[in-house]
């Protein structure tokens, strides 16, 4: 396979773009190291069918990006392993990712440390750091994992710290907008590992959430909907559209009602030229990676909606595979979480308005400027 690389390659990366296969097992997989000015490489193994060079490389800038914003010693990275998971067995997925670290191990974990992504999770890592033979290897362990006796390492993403860093980001912007969150109505795109996480903290922190989707639908109430409820539903029937009380709308649907916030937390490109002029939140905070594009954002931000970047809002993950890789505890881990995020989210907003620019190029002139400086020293 030949790949342009000037079509990806500038002054920030990559640094390397690996593909990696085994003859015995199969597996075919991609790892791309954006940048490690700061330190190792950073980010998660996602498993599908569709994976292309493209994709990973414009996950792991977000990282290199994001782990500059966090102030963490890490860089940007992403890796894939092309495969169906829904056509393959759960030992053979297991057989795939100790392949694909074995391929790694050259490069893992000195230049890249792995994390749960899409369809990988707390299982895979233990199959990872144990093929890779290193507990530094990846993050997102199970928490019952020890790096030795009686010494437990991993904080899986059942503790929801991408939800909790997206919902303290909420609570900043609100703020600054003068928005009383104890009065806002908020929207939620997906209820998976982030959008569960987010819909349960933030009802916790009094917003109420009044519409929720996954991939059956959504599900709309405007006078709130209750989070145990939600789970339960989501459980017992496979979908949020049988919450009751409640009115089923489409998916799309979610971003034209008449909320306070949206919270997009699942896919990608979400809001686009197609619904933009029907969005009627005042703030929309990106929980997902890449949900709207920079162009989009520039278009909301004309209309003033504020838009909190997904490399501001959703790094509470990084920074919790950061407290795991140094050993914290979850209370560490959250303690570190909300400081970080309530900063950075502060410093973004307050550098905006200084500067006359949007948020999104903000982030991004602190990101290059804090790695230029890192370089320098």
């Amino acid at each position: 396979m030949i790949i342009d690389i000037e079509k990806f390659a500038d002054e920030w990366g990559p640094e390397k773009t690996l593909y990696v296969y085994d003859p015995k097992t199969g597996m075919k997989g991609i790892l791309v190291i954006d940048n490690t000015v700061f330190g190792p490489g950073k980010g998660g193994i996602r498993m599908l069918p569709t994976i292309t060079v493209e994709e990973i490389f414009r996950l792991a800038r977000t990282m290199t990006w994001k782990c500059a914003l966090a102030e963490l010693p890490f860089g940007g990275a992403k890796s894939g392993i092309i495969a169906d998971p829904k056509q393959i067995s759960k030992g053979r997925k297991m057989e795939l990712v100790g392949a694909f670290s074995r391929a790694l191990k050259p490069v893992c974990p000195k230049s890249y440390v792995a994390a749960p992504d899409i369809n990988t999770g707390e299982e895979e890592m233990a199959v990872f750091a144990k093929e890779n033979g290193s507990i530094k290897a990846c993050t997102g362990k199970p928490a019952e994992m020890c790096v030795k006796p009686g010494v437990k390492c991993g904080i899986p993403h059942e503790y929801g710290s991408t939800g909790f860093g997206v919902v303290q980001a909420t609570l900043i912007a609100a703020n600054y907008l003068g928005l009383d969150v104890g009065s806002a109505t908020v929207a939620v795109e997906g209820f998976g590992n982030v959008g569960s996480f987010v819909v349960e903290y933030l009802i916790n922190s009094g917003a109420k959430v009044v519409a929720v989707s996954d991939s059956k639908g959504c599900i709309y109430n405007q006078k709130g909907l209750e989070y145990e409820r939600l789970l339960k539903v989501k459980k017992e029937m496979l979908s949020v559209v049988n919450y009751e009380p409640g009115k089923v709308v489409e998916k799309r649907e979610l971003f034209e009602l008449p909320v306070d916030i949206i919270i997009p937390a699942a896919l990608p490109d979400v809001i686009t030229n197609e619904n933009v002029d029907r969005v009627k939140a005042k703030m929309i905070v990106e929980a997902a990676n890449i949900p709207i594009s920079s162009e989009i954002e520039d278009v909301l931000q004309k209309r003033g909606v504020l838009v909190i970047p997904d490399i501001i809002a959703n790094a509470g993950g990084v920074i919790s595979s950061y407290a795991e890789y140094r050993g914290y505890n979850p209370t560490q881990m959250f303690h570190l979480v909300q400081t970080k995020i309530r900063r950075n989210t502060r410093t973004i907003l307050e550098y905006a308005e200084e500067n006359k620019l949007g948020l999104r190029e903000s982030a991004l002139n602190i990101a290059k400027e804090r790695i230029q400086k890192a370089r320098k020293t």
